[in-house]
Order: C-alpha cells, then sequence, then structure tokens
C-alpha cells in the first residue's frame, strides 16, 4: 500500500568508506533534531538486491548553513549550488542535502528556480523526483522505508511509472526512463508514456542528453526496450537518424526479424549482453553498434525481386557525424566510432574475398582496432532472430589473422621513424614525409617486416626507384 510503514534491513553501498561517512551524518543529524535518510537510488538497488555506487542522503530539519558545519566535522565537503546547497563529500560518492522546492521557470532541465527547505513534508520532498521507483526514502536508524507513492511496488511489478504530474517540467526525464527502462527490465505506465508525447525536449544541453544515452549503452541489458520507449512517447523526432530506421525493409531471408529499426535494437540487446566493463571501449562499440545501419534508409531499393542496401556502410558516415555531433562535443568519440560503421562489413567481404594479410593490416590501420569490429560484426550478426547463429567463419578467421599480425587491439605500428632517419644523415624537412609514409606503406603490403628491411627500403628510394 503507498505510504504504509515497511522496514529494509539494509540498503548496502558498494564502497564502506561511503557507508561510513553515510551513518556517520545520519546519526550527528539526530543528534541535532533532525532526520536524515537514503534516498533515491541507492535504495532503489537494495530492493532489487544491488549494492549501490552511489548515496544521497536527505536531510530534514537541519538547516542548510547548519547541515555543512555538520558534515564538515566528518567529512571534508564541496557545496554545490548555493540556493539549494547540495553538499558533496571529497572522494566518495556521498552526496548531502535538504529536501527543495522548485518552480518551472524557464526551458529545459535547468530552467527551475530551487531553494532549500528543510521544513518541507517527506511527500512533497519524493513528489519532485522523476519516477516512483526513486521516490523510495530508507532511515538507517530506524530502518524504516518511507514510500509515499508506493515505488516498492512498482519495482514488484517491474512499473515505470511518473511520480506526479510535475514530472512534464523536466524534459531530460524521458531519457531517464529510456535508460531506467533497458537497465532494470521494467515497463512504462500507459499513463506517463502519454504524458511524455505531451512533452517537448526545449533545447537540452547536449551534455545532459549523451549523459542519458551512455547510461543506456554502459549499463541498460534490455537496450531494445528503452529504444522502443523512446518511439512510444514520440522521442525519435528528435533522434532523426535513429527514426528514419522504422519501417526501412530489409530482405526477410538475411533479416527474418524485421524492418532496420527492430534489427538495431535485437543489436543492441546483443552488445549489451557481451559488454566487457571497460567503459571507452564499451562505449565506442556501442555507438558503432546503434549507428551500424543508419545508411540503410538512403540507400534501399527493390532490386531483382529483393530489398538491397549498397553502399550502406559509407552512406553511414555522415548520419553517424551528425547524431553523435549533436550529443557531444567529443571529437575522438565520432573518429573512433565512425570506421566501426564504414566497415562492420568487412570481415565477411574479406573473409569471402580470400583477403591477404596486407589487407588486414589496412584494415586495422582503418578501424584502430580490430576487436571492435569484431564487437559490431558479431552483434550484427546474433541480432537477426529467429535465425539461429553458430559459427561465424568470417570473425573467426579474422580475429586469428589479426592475431598473427598482432593487431588484434591496435594499429600497426610504423617500424621507421623520423629518427630513423637522421641517424641516417638525413635532415629533418619535405622529404621526412614522402619517406616515412612509402615505408609505412610497403610494411603495410609485407614488403617491410624489420626496422632493417625497413632502413633498406629508404636508402633504395634514396638511390633509386623503389625496390619491389
Amino acid at each position: 500500500m503507498a505510504g504504509a510503514v515497511a522496514t529494509l534491513p539494509d540498503v548496502p553501498l558498494a564502497d564502506p568508506r561511503a557507508r561510513a561517512v553515510a551513518r556517520a551524518i545520519c546519526e550527528r543529524v539526530a543528534v541535532v533534531g533532525g532526520r536524515a535518510q537514503y534516498v533515491g537510488g541507492a535504495v532503489r538497488d537494495a530492493l532489487l538486491g544491488r549494492a549501490a555506487d552511489e548515496v544521497d542522503v536527505e536531510v530534514f530539519g537541519v538547516d542548510p548553513e547548519a547541515l555543512r558545519h555538520l558534515v564538515e566535522r566528518i567529512a571534508p565537503v564541496s557545496l554545490v549550488g548555493a540556493s539549494f546547497g547540495v553538499l558533496k563529500v571529497h572522494g566518495l560518492a556521498v552526496d548531502v542535502s535538504v529536501p527543495r522546492r522548485e518552480r518551472k521557470a524557464g526551458t529545459g532541465h535547468r530552467g527551475f528556480e530551487v531553494d532549500a527547505d528543510p521544513g518541507l513534508d517527506v511527500r512533497s520532498a519524493a513528489a519532485r523526483r522523476d519516477f516512483t521507483v526513486n521516490a523510495i526514502a530508507w532511515d538507517p536508524l530506524s530502518l524504516e522505508l518511507i514510500d509515499p507513492f508506493d515505488g516498492a511496488g512498482d519495482l514488484e511489478r517491474r512499473l515505470l511509472r511518473h511520480t506526479s504530474d510535475r514530472f512534464a517540467e523536466d524534459p531530460l526525464r524521458v531519457l531517464r526512463g529510456m535508460q531506467f527502462i533497458a537497465r532494470f527490465a521494467l515497463r512504462p505506465h500507459p499513463g506517463t508514456v502519454a504524458l511524455c508525447r505531451t512533452i517537448e525536449d526545449e533545447g537540452l544541453a547536449a551534455e545532459r542528453v549523451f549523459d542519458e544515452w551512455s547510461k543506456l549503452l554502459l549499463r541498460g541489458t534490455a537496450i531494445s526496450a528503452g529504444l522502443a520507449f523512446l518511439a512510444d512517447c514520440g522521442w525519435l523526432r528528435y533522434v532523426p537518424e535513429l527514426e528514419a530506421l522504422v519501417g526501412c525493409p530489409q530482405d526477410p531471408e538475411w533479416h527474418p526479424e524485421g524492418d532496420v529499426w527492430v534489427h538495431t535494437g535485437h543489436v543492441m540487446d546483443q552488445f549489451a549482453a557481451a559488454r566487457r566493463g571497460e567503459e571507452w571501449e564499451d562505449l565506442v562499440v556501442g555507438f558503432g553498434c546503434l549507428c551500424h545501419d543508419l545508411g540503410k534508409p538512403a540507400t534501399t531499393v527493390w532490386k531483382d525481386g529483393r530489398w538491397r542496401s549498397p553502399g550502406h556502410e559509407d552512406a553511414g558516415v555522415a548520419p553517424t557525424r551528425s547524431l553523435l555531433g549533436r550529443m557531444t562535443n567529443h571529437a575522438r568519440l565520432a573518429e573512433e566510432v565512425v570506421p566501426l560503421v564504414a566497415d562492420h562489413l568487412k570481415p565477411d567481404q574479406l573473409y569471402l574475398g580470400g583477403a591477404s594479410p596486407a589487407a588486414v593490416r589496412r584494415l586495422a590501420r582503418r578501424v584502430g582496432r580490430l576487436d571492435r569490429l569484431l564487437r559490431v560484426a558479431w552483434a550484427d550478426r546474433r541480432g537477426r532472430p529467429p535465425a539461429v547463429v553458430g559459427d561465424f567463419p568470417a570473425a573467426e578467421w579474422l580475429e586469428r589473422t589479426a592475431r598473427e599480425l598482432d593487431v588484434v587491439d591496435q594499429p600497426p605500428k610504423p617500424l621507421v621513424m623520423g629518427r630513423h632517419l637522421i641517424a641516417l644523415g638525413l635532415e629533418p624537412g619535405p622529404r621526412f614525409k614522402p619517406l616515412l609514409d612509402a615505408a609505412f606503406e610497403a610494411q603495410l603490403d609485407g614488403r617491410v617486416t624489420t626496422l632493417e628491411e625497413g632502413l633498406a627500403y629508404v636508402r633504395g628510394r634514396l638511390e633509386g626507384p623503389a625496390p619491389g
């Protein structure tokens, strides 16, 4: 029952230091007549049987300035936001704050006037949170679970439901819903979907949008469900590169699962099942999987009695850059994702064409890390249910060849460097780059395999026509 008194024996935190500090803060608050509660994600995770990486402590009945002095006696803190006074404990994922009143005063997730109010009642404080599963609090001293909106019941029902109509004031919450559904295997309440359909994106800050998409890729287990929620809410209109995939047909012999949008969802679930836990690598590969078929809407045609998408790999480069460019100004991400899109069919193409080691070296040079490309290729291959994928000869051949050439997780490294040319008596100048480039090309071709051979090649270039 909503608001019923219940108890929870513990809210485990992954970091024992954070646990000790958070507990000490709650005990000190009680001594001065206030009440401190763990709120939000840590409580939700405890109810799901998970240890939390971070904890928010909400303090009632203590003035913000007094709270700051109280916490500083336990651990060093930084103040974030003078008007609403969130204290961040240095070196630990512990945030401490008092309840807040918010008034919509502008657009976007930042368009709020926020004031600290330590006298706010518990229900009103919880009502400002986005979803009922995040509006649950826990008192570590009494072990009482405070759940005015039945978030615990929604967790049992695996239901994502908005806490109040104020949900619509912050458009970022639609994207939060997307990643929560993917992470916790939730299904959205019809009323929440209906409310989300009325919300505009209001020019959300790119870094906040990127943060939610990153959580989808790095933590989601049912990523296709999160994407389906975004589509049901009508929010694909803000990601036109993905919206174009909906209804884009595919040859049913190769893609019995359906259109490109359906296929992409399955690919993302396969990616999630094989994540490695290396944040940057998973982010690059995750976006590579998400974007791998963005070129199909522009290239798909009905030809010779079947749907074909010739050249969709190269056609996917521009929409991939467009999508990532709106989300983040992190140029390195785009530069590492784009080659995975442009070359995602290369494992099959090279294998069927009987490619040489030179072709594999050049592919490794383009994509940077062949293990990334192989992860995208495997997800693409497996994301075609009900087709059953066993062996993938092309991927197995490429991985074996890449290991033999030592280019699995790195591109080929030039043997001949500028310092070697200087040692040969050359002065740095315009001749350097052509010589180094030519030596590297010979290395990629397999004509140069050692430094000595590389230097001999350079000497030959200096003395006359290049050997070979």
